[in-house]
């Protein structure tokens, strides 16, 4: 079971991985504790802990801040994560997905049509996409059965904006464009074709990269210390 200070820990990480709380931010510990409902003590334990992970940066008198990282860092993170999944999904789709893991692939795809189905994006269908994709991209990950390989793409994304729960949700093409990604890959692992599965994942990953750089400026907001 979870300490309190553990379960903080991993709401800041989400929220600083999925870019709720911006680099830039400062953390401090009164205000944050008041508005996490939480006393000091095992919130100390969780800026401490993500400091230790390098997402927060200690600031003598001042709290935390939260790191930001260069975009030649976060693209150098999308190669290996590019490098990871494409070995993942080669070696799922050699071993084969069991029918449960097939459907629930299936039935990912299936919410991913229905949200791109009304030719826009909506706000409410943010959050129910992000949460297909990471499913899709778990499944994908899991069936490889390297627990190393799951683990290293965990510490990859690690670095803000890099994680599968990062969505850029303001252009249509580009979200249609990586849909269609997901339905060849799965196509691909079906067919148990582990090279066509494995570049399919590389290059899904790599023009997710591409594009963030692109747009890096919009959700990068300036440090004004």
């Amino acid at each position: 079971m979870q300490t309190l200070s553990q379960k903080i820990t991993e709401q800041l990480r989400e929220e600083i991985l999925s870019g709720v709380r911006k680099p830039g931010q400062h953390l401090e510990e009164i205000p944050l504790a008041a508005a996490l409902g939480v006393s000091r003590t095992p919130l100390r334990g969780a800026l401490n802990a993500l400091a230790g992970q390098g997402l927060l940066v200690y600031l003598p008198k001042r709290g935390y801040l939260i790191r930001r990282f260069d975009i030649k860092d976060i693209i150098a993170a999308y190669e290996v994560r590019a490098s990871l999944e494409g070995l993942a999904c080669r070696l799922t789709a050699e071993n084969g997905l069991p029918a449960e893991k097939l459907a629930r692939l299936q039935q990912a795809l299936g919410e991913g049509d229905r949200i791109l189905a009304k030719g826009e994006l909506m706000a409410e269908d943010f959050e129910p996409y992000q949460r297909m994709n990471v499913v899709l991209h778990e499944i994908l990950i899991e069936g490889s059965g390297n627990p190393w390989i799951r683990d290293f793409v965990q510490r990859s994304q690690e670095i803000p904006y890099v994680s599968s729960r990062i969505i850029l949700w303001h252009d249509y093409a580009t979200i249609a464009r990586s849909h269609d990604d997901h339905h060849r890959i799965v196509d691909a692992v079906m067919r148990r074709e582990g090279w066509r599965a494995e570049n399919l994942m590389r290059e899904h990953i790599h023009y997710a990269g591409l594009f963030l750089q692109r747009n890096f400026e919009r959700i990068s907001p300036i440090d004004s210390d």
